[in-house]
């Protein structure tokens, strides 16, 4: 066995529809609600709410493997697992900017015309996602 492979814990990625990922992973960095939170073997348990951004998989090579953005859930982390339950995940290469500029200029013409504050509420969190995405295929944040 190598040290990478003593090093490394169980990782899952779940959406509603099926599991996405399920393999040893060195580290997985998840973007928390309160901020990014690495993870590694032997980790504290943890329950933690995650806001739409960009988990990073580090596989036992050291190479960061895999870049998925998540529209948001929950992770639930131990010692030698981490399985994160996803409102919506798609690999990060997989996003265009034009189409997610494009989805975001129609959101924000819908928040124009929408009344009452359920459907404002839905409108802006579709918002916040797309920005997330954006955020996430550019590099930097936007407002």
């Amino acid at each position: 066995m190598t040290d990478a492979a003593l090093k490394t814990f169980s990782f899952k990625l779940v959406s509603p529809e099926k599991i996405l990922m399920d393999e040893p992973a060195v580290q997985v960095v998840v973007p928390g609600e309160e901020g990014d939170l690495g993870v590694l073997k032997g980790h504290s348990p943890f329950v933690v709410t995650v806001r739409p951004g960009v988990v990073s998989i580090t596989k036992e090579d050291g190479a960061e493997a895999h870049k998925i953005f998540i529209a948001g859930g929950f992770a639930d982390i131990s010692s030698e697992n981490c399985t994160i339950l996803a409102e919506e995940a798609i690999a990060v290469s997989e996003l265009k900017q034009d189409d997610l500029e494009k989805k975001l200029a129609d959101l924000k013409e819908d928040l124009g015309m929408v009344s009452g504050d359920h459907d404002k509420k839905r409108v802006e969190n579709a918002i916040k996602v797309v920005k997330a995405k954006l955020s996430a295929v550019t590099g930097h944040l936007h407002a």
